[in-house]
This record gives structure tokens, sequence and C-alpha cells, in this order.
């Protein structure tokens, strides 16, 4: 039921070829906030007029130089996308679920974190297939991974982002959790304020509700105090970019997480602003009835 994430690894994570082409290249049945299923392509994604875009397809032609530029973007945001043990390490489940494209709101939890059954208490009765979400994440080796079809599998690797997302909005409530939200909100990952008087404030993820399914991911503004539906795609400058997934369960992150965050880092929190938009029609004001 899993899959080799790096190169030479051992015996246990050779076995994983079994979810080789279904959870990690292929499609997966995920689980939306309406508790339907979807299938979502996990493989790297990426213009498709670009991707076929590369040397080979000109073996007797001279790139231009824009051309050129282009073959070399492309395969640049496929290795990055690509989350490889070049270093002659396996990459975690962990690791290559947060490093996907549209989860950059994900912090990497402890795996110490959530080999501790006491953080985990109540969640077994919330995820289907709770133990063998649990080995997935902490990529334990299965004995029965070659009785499973490739659906099941891809059912199980559902489970294990369910389950992921309900240990994560605990871990962002701890000291080392909040520290990695921390870096991402200093750099901006979960986006900025699209209200203009906000002058581009760095935004907070929040979930609307605790309560899985109910309501898709949210950002909060600490300036305007106001939520936001984030956009599927921002750019925060010209080096860094991000592909949200717009269907990521509110009740990952929580309806505390920003704030419990505010108040640990009260030095953090800017001042809430109070200039607001006057409509007005010929320069005069337009009064309100």
């Amino acid at each position: 039921m899993y899959k080799e994430r790096g190169g030479g690894g051992s015996k246990a994570k050779m076995e994983r070829s079994s979810t080789a082409t279904s959870s990690r290249g292929g499609a997966i049945i995920g689980l939306n906030s309406n508790g339907k299923d979807i299938s979502k392509d996990r493989s790297a994604p990426g213009n498709s007029k670009i991707s076929s875009l590369s040397r080979s397809s000109f073996p007797n032609k001279k790139l231009s130089k824009g051309e050129e530029n282009i073959v070399e973007e492309s395969e640049t945001d496929s290795e990055e996308s690509d989350v490889s043990g070049s270093d002659g390490e396996d990459t975690s489940w962990i690791s290559w679920f947060c490093n996907l494209r549209g989860n950059e709101f994900f912090c990497e939890v402890d795996e110490n974190y959530i080999q501790d059954d006491f953080n985990l208490c109540g969640l077994s009765s919330q995820v289907p297939y709770y133990d063998y979400a649990l080995d997935l994440i902490l990529d334990v080796e299965s004995s029965h991974g070659d009785m499973f079809s490739e659906e099941q599998n891809e059912i199980f690797e559902s489970a294990a982002e369910m389950l992921y997302g309900l240990i994560h909005v605990r871990y962002i409530l701890t000291t080392k959790g909040l520290g990695a939200m921390l870096e991402k909100y200093k750099n901006a990952e979960f986006g900025r304020c699209p209200r203009v008087y906000c002058c581009g404030q760095p935004c907070l993820p929040l979930g609307q509700s605790d309560i899985s399914r109910q309501s898709n991911v949210k950002i909060f503004c600490p300036k305007c105090e106001d939520i936001y539906t984030p956009q599927s795609r921002f750019q925060d400058s010209i080096l860094f970019s991000v592909s949200l997934r717009l269907d990521l369960d509110g009740a990952y992150f929580g309806s505390t997480f920003p704030h419990l965050f505010l108040m640990t880092y009260g030095h953090l929190k800017p001042q809430k602003t109070s200039q607001d938009y006057t409509p007005r029609v010929f320069g005069f004001k337009v009064h309100k009835p």
C-alpha cells in the first residue's frame, strides 16, 4: 500500500511500489468539505503546453532564447515539485504531502508528536481505516500491502490525508506548531489581505468550524479582523507563487489558531485600521438612507 519516495531506500520502503501510480503519481480519492469523494491529480502540476515543450521535441531545431527559457523553467518547476531523495535519503510521507502544490498552508508535524497516543485521542472514531492511515503517515511497513487493490490503496491515502489534517489542527496550537506557522506567516505564505486599506497585510489560515467537512479554509486578516476566501493562486512576489487547493477543510486549521497565534506573538499584531472607503457621486458623499 505504499510507495518509495526516495532513492536507495530500505526494503520496507521498496515494498511501497503498489501505490506508486495510485497515490503519488495518479488520482487519489479525496474527501471534500461535504464528505463526498473527489478525484485529484497528485502528479506534478504545470502547464501542459509548456511541459510538452522539451529539448527532445526539437532534435534538429535550434531553440530561440525565449523557448530555451520556457524549457528551463518547465524543467526546474518539475524538479522542484517532485520531492525526491536526491541526497540518498528517503522522503517521509509528511514531507511529501506538505510539499505538494496546493498544500502550502500545512506545516510539517513532528513525528514524535504523532507517535504519542495522547495527542491522537478520539481521532480513531473520526477517520476511516485509522490504523492503515496512521501507518502510512509514519512510513510504517505493512505486511498486508500486497493484499489490497489499487482502489483500496487510494482510499487509505485519502484517509491518511484526513487524519493528518486532524492531527495538524492540534499540533499548530502547541509551542512547536506555532513556531512552524510563524515562519510561514513571516514569509506571507498564507497570502495577503485583499482589502485595499490593509496594504498587503499578511493573513493567517482559519476554519469557520472545528467540525470536519463543514467549511473550507479561509484567511483571517489581523489588521481589519475580517475573513476572506483565499485565492486559488496568489503571487506574493516575483519569486514566490502559491497554488492553493480551495477544497482544504477549514477544520484542519480550526477557529482558534489565528487568535492564539496573535496572543502568543503579540508584537506581530498590527494596529487595527480605522480607514474606510467613502462612496462619492460627483465628489459629494453618498448619504445613507
